[in-house]
Order: structure tokens, then C-alpha cells, then sequence
């Protein structure tokens, strides 16, 4: 084939691909998606409502009627969040502390797996080394295995040979180690995708690997990290069975979540301070979605279209 030939090739692959691309938009902000997309998304805020209107309602109220009555007999009050946050006792609620341990867990269990799931994935896309594929349908492959088969063993190892056991590093290394093969497989399908000719232009200036990554990898992969990073926080902030069992039970390990188990109380006596602490739980993933939520809508598109 000739090289004019060729050209008039690929430019109508290009054309075409970018049609095609073009209808795709086209159709996803038409009337119709626009339409559909503001009932899901007030279909799936409804719940949201109902928790945050049942926890200004009176105690009495939460227990007798549903949180919609409030449009036909409205009654608000604060005493609930009062206590869940102020109050003091055996009894109170007392989250302040279990927010501070959310914190703690979550932060580190975020960026561990970030940090390692990048090197790792730049590992598998730009060095080639004997059994790289074979390692990486393995690291796939543990997507589908049930983090409860590892709880059991993880904890015999962090209490009889680390003896790590109740301690914020057993709750990272566990976060790290069951988000490590998602945060693998989604970052080398974002790295991958990185032309050549950006890293063979690098490595032709003389740059090594090390800086290959943190001055053209990490800052391209921006947009994907946030997207991982919001993805992994959510999951680590509302996590209940994971803190559970590697904090021992301690209220100085505990989460955020373990308190809200515990909240309810014998016979269910404090079910109405739940709407007010699970709110309170709820502001923080909120803030940070908010917060990150253009660099999370630019990682998921990211690698959706080419051109």
C-alpha cells in the first residue's frame, strides 16, 4: 500500500471513529437521557432526605411515624445530633473519638494502596520482566476471591507471628491488601494507554524509570488516582466487617461504623439517635465526592475515547 494510501486510510478510520463518538454524545445529552438521568438521581437522593429529615425529628416521632409525615405534621428538633455529639455517659453516643479513628484508618488505607497500585501498575505496563503476564492474571484473578476467606488467616498472622493484632497497622495492612488488585487492574488499564512515544521520548532524553514515573506517569495519572482514591475511601470509611475484626473490638481502634452497631443499644432503646449518627457519618464521603468530583467524571472517561 502507498503511503498516500495509507493515509486516506487512516484518516477514514479517524473520521469514523470520531462519528461515531459524536452520535454516542449526541445520544447520552438528548432530552430524553437528560430527563432520565434527574429521575435517578432524585429517586436515588430520596433516601438521603428521609435519613436527614428523621434526624431532626423528636425521638417519639422516629418511633410512631414515618419521616414523610413530616410534610402533613412538621416537628423538628436537635436534641438528636445534641446527642450524638455532646452528650457525655456510658451510654452517649460519644462519636467524636470514633470519627477521629475513621480518620486514621482511612487516610492511610487510601494512600497505601494508591502509592503501590501506581508503582505496580507502571511496573506491568512499561518493564518488561519474565512471568509479568502470568502475575497479573493472578492479580485479577484475586478480585473474585471473597475477602472473608482471608480474615480468619490474616488475623492468626497479625496476632501470633506480628503481634499487630487491635492496632490501626493490622486495619491498614487489611485495607491495603484486599484494595491493592482492583487499584492494580483499573491504574495499568489507565497507564497502559499512555502513548509510546511520550515515554520513548523520555527514555531518549536519558530519564530512568524513576523519574519516567513521577514526572510523566503519576502526573498524567492524576485524574485516574483521584477516581481510585475516592472509590477506595468510600469503601474504607463505611467498612464495618474488615475494622471489626482487626481492631479487637477496642474503642481505641474502632471506626466510625462499629460505634453506629453498637448505638442501637439493648432492645433497641437508641434507635432513634441512628438517623443523626449515620448522617453525621454520611457528611465526610460527601465533602470528599464533592470535592474531587471533576477529577472522578475525568477518570472514569479517561481512556473511553481515543483522538
Amino acid at each position: 500500500m502507498s503511503v498516500q494510501g495509507f493515509a486516506t486510510t487512516t484518516s477514514a478510520v479517524t473520521t469514523a471513529g470520531s462519528g461515531k463518538a459524536r452520535r454516542v454524545k449526541q445520544s447520552l445529552t438528548s432530552p430524553w437521557a437528560t430527563a432520565a438521568a434527574i429521575l435517578i438521581a432524585v429517586i436515588w437522593t430520596i433516601p438521603t432526605f428521609g435519613l436527614f429529615v428523621s434526624s431532626l425529628r423528636p425521638a417519639g416521632d422516629i418511633r410512631s411515624t414515618g419521616w414523610w409525615t413530616v410534610f402533613v405534621n412538621p416537628s423538628f428538633s436537635l436534641e438528636n445530633y445534641e446527642s450524638v455529639l455532646f452528650a457525655t455517659g456510658a451510654s452517649s453516643a460519644n462519636l467524636g473519638s470514633y470519627f477521629l479513628n475513621s480518620f486514621v484508618i482511612t487516610i492511610p488505607s487510601v494512600v497505601f494502596p494508591l502509592v503501590i497500585g501506581t508503582m505496580a501498575a507502571y511496573a506491568f505496563a512499561w518493564i518488561p520482566f519474565r512471568g509479568s503476564s502470568w502475575i497479573f492474571v493472578g492479580i485479577f484473578a484475586l478480585q473474585i476471591v471473597p475477602l472473608q476467606m482471608a480474615l480468619i488467616p490474616l488475623l492468626q498472622i497479625f496476632s501470633q507471628a506480628l503481634g499487630i493484632s487491635g492496632t490501626f497497622p493490622a486495619v491498614w495492612i487489611a485495607h491495603t491488601i484486599f484494595g491493592l488488585p482492583l487499584c492494580i487492574f483499573l491504574l495499568h488499564n489507565f497507564i497502559s494507554e499512555i502513548p509510546r512515544d511520550v515515554i520513548e521520548a523520555a527514555r531518549v532524553d536519558g530519564a530512568n524509570h524513576t523519574q519516567i514515573f513521577f514526572r510523566i506517569i503519576v502526573p498524567l495519572s492524576l485524574p485516574a488516582l483521584a477516581s481510585i482514591g475516592i472509590f477506595q475511601f468510600l469503601w474504607v470509611w463505611n467498612d464495618l466487617l474488615v475494622a471489626l475484626v482487626f481492631s479487637g473490638g477496642t474503642a481505641d481502634v474502632a471506626p466510625l461504623t462499629q460505634r453506629l452497631a453498637e448505638m442501637v443499644g439493648n432492645f433497641g432503646r437508641n434507635t432513634h439517635l441512628l438517623p443523626a449518627g449515620a448522617f453525621v457519618a454520611l457528611i465526610v464521603p460527601l465533602i470528599v465526592f464533592f470535592a474531587l468530583q471533576r477529577y472522578f467524571v475525568r477518570g472514569l472517561l479517561a481512556g473511553s475515547t481515543k483522538g
